[in-house]
């Protein structure tokens, strides 16, 4: 199976902007990067855990998208309600057609 058949979701990809207001206090919000990047999403491991008297749920998943330049672990993908937070990108080793994002989400908190 082609990566072009594999990346069959739609993903948002955003970096967190700095700006400061009418005071000068920071203000840091989500900025869309990159609108409907084709995807493949894989999660990798899910585990459940007890963290402060709530059960929390966490996912690790691999998301591969085309080569895009610019892509840090300091930026997220959205797909639907979900977010992923991105822990690395891994780059493809000889030809830069795809990054592969290495990401975490929290599902309940």
């Amino acid at each position: 199976m082609s990566l072009t058949d594999r990346l069959r979701h739609r993903v948002r990809i955003e970096s967190l902007a700095v700006t400061r207001d009418a005071f000068g206090g920071v203000i840091e919000a989500w900025a869309p990067l990159h609108d409907s990047v084709p995807a493949e999403i894989v999660p990798l491991s899910g585990r459940e855990f007890l963290a402060a008297q709530a059960t929390q749920a966490s996912v690790t998943a691999r998301i591969t998208v085309r080569y895009l330049p610019g892509l840090t672990a300091l930026m997220r993908v959205v797909y639907g309600a979900t977010v992923y937070n991105v822990e690395a990108v891994l780059p493809d080793p000889t030809l830069r057609r795809h990054l592969t994002l290495m990401c975490s989400t929290n599902l309940r908190s």
